[in-house]
């Protein structure tokens, strides 16, 4: 009987995954370091900033976009 899931592919796909995930949370740490003026912390949670929210989303959408291109090859 065949094995369905070939196991090498799925380590594989955890590694990248994890590997993806560390890269993409350096990029936002850096990204917090570098704009010193404000408290993402602080728009977010006590002003309540729905423009930051999405501006932060798009950057974490894009980040990971790239960063996956990056790593798939």
């Amino acid at each position: 009987m065949e094995e369905f899931v070939n196991m090498k592919y799925v380590y594989a796909a955890l590694a990248y995954s994890g590997l993806g995930i560390v890269i993409l949370g350096f990029a936002f740490t850096l990204f917090d370091i570098i704009t010193p003026k404000f408290s993402i912390w602080k728009e977010l949670v006590e002003k309540q900033n729905i423009a930051m929210a999405i501006f932060l989303a798009s950057l974490m959408v894009s980040m990971a976009i790239i960063i996956s291109s990056a790593v798939h090859g």
